[in-house]
């Protein structure tokens, strides 16, 4: 079965790591979840309210982390996916976040990245060129790593699928899957027993 790895932390956006994460696994990826370290993690969830000037952040989900950024082995996954949230914003500085990250560029694998990841793909120094959408406050972010900004949901860039946040979902989800029915097929999933 081919696997995804998921770069997050604490304080990444709940619905931005479990979307992903449930419709890879629907679609009969294994998906390990790497975090700075092999824990509990506590993510958030961001809203817009009335009379506040940017988002909200309230405790969202806890989730344990699979394994620490220190213990990936890139080449052992097909694919990657890095949520948004506040995650990005500080494990972005982690030299093995970095490492992974120039992995999967690297050898051309399929990059899923999403909200505020797009800070990770400019420390690691791969957006150079690129097209791709992020959170809109990050248009000068992304312009400086020397990429495209792009207002929009879906954005497809070679094999990496980027998108806003998650409203964009539905966009951003399908052109990944398609990439990786194409690039990286799940493989033989084990039938459902039902006793």
């Amino acid at each position: 079965m081919a696997k995804v790895l998921m770069l997050t932390g604490d304080a990444a956006e709940s619905l931005e790591v479990m979307y992903p994460y449930q419709r890879l696994l629907e679609e009969g990826y294994e998906v390990d979840i790497a975090a700075p370290s092999k824990k509990k993690l506590q993510f958030v969830v961001h809203d817009f309210v009335d009379g506040f000037d940017t988002y909200t952040e309230k405790p969202g989900y806890t989730w344990n982390a699979d394994l620490a950024f220190s213990d990936v082995e890139p080449s052992d996954y097909a694919a990657l996916v890095i949520p948004g949230g506040r995650a990005p914003e500080y494990i972005r500085n982690d030299a093995d976040v970095q490492r992974i990250i120039r992995h999967f560029f690297g050898d051309d694998k399929p990059v899923a990245q999403l909200c505020h990841a797009g800070l990770a793909l400019a420390t690691a120094g791969v957006l150079q060129g690129r097209r791709t959408a992020a959170y809109p406050a990050l248009e000068p972010d992304i312009r400086a790593a020397g990429a495209e900004f792009v207002d929009g949901g879906g954005v497809v860039d070679g094999v990496m699928v980027s998108a806003r946040a998650w409203p964009d979902h539905p966009s951003w989800m399908r052109e990944f899957v398609r990439i990786l029915r194409e690039r990286a097929p799940a493989g033989e999933q084990e039938p459902t027993v039902v006793a």
